[in-house]
């Protein structure tokens, strides 16, 4: 495996006990989806007076998130993203996303 595009700061060491930097981030472990407390709002914002169903709050990795944001896509049947913590769908979907999310065991999920 080719790794040394992830090393930083060194090009090359002569030293064989040294270790490179590596820019890896520790993602959190996804919590149980009974204590996961996930917002659900509408959001026009810099979004050219388009509107989207902004699903805030997920706490785990971003496979879990993007797992979860895939999900609501398709049962939605529009189109959206998820990263940062953040599943956006496109459109006004507040109360069939709360439904859905409710059916998958997020019992803490709420509209605000």
């Amino acid at each position: 495996m080719n790794d040394w595009k992830d090393r930083l700061n060194v090009v090359y060491s002569t030293n064989p006990d040294f270790k490179y930097e590596t820019e890896k981030e520790d993602e959190p472990d996804t919590l149980p989806k009974e204590k996961q407390l996930l917002r659900i709002s509408l959001d026009k914002r810099n979004r050219k007076g388009k509107a989207v169903t902004l699903i805030t709050g997920f706490v785990g990795t971003n496979d879990d998130l993007e797992d979860l944001g895939k999900l609501l896509k398709v049962k939605c049947g529009v189109g959206g993203s998820a990263k940062d913590g953040e599943i956006i769908i496109q459109g006004d979907f507040r109360n069939k996303v709360l439904e859905l999310l409710q059916k998958e065991g997020y019992a803490k999920a709420r509209i605000i």
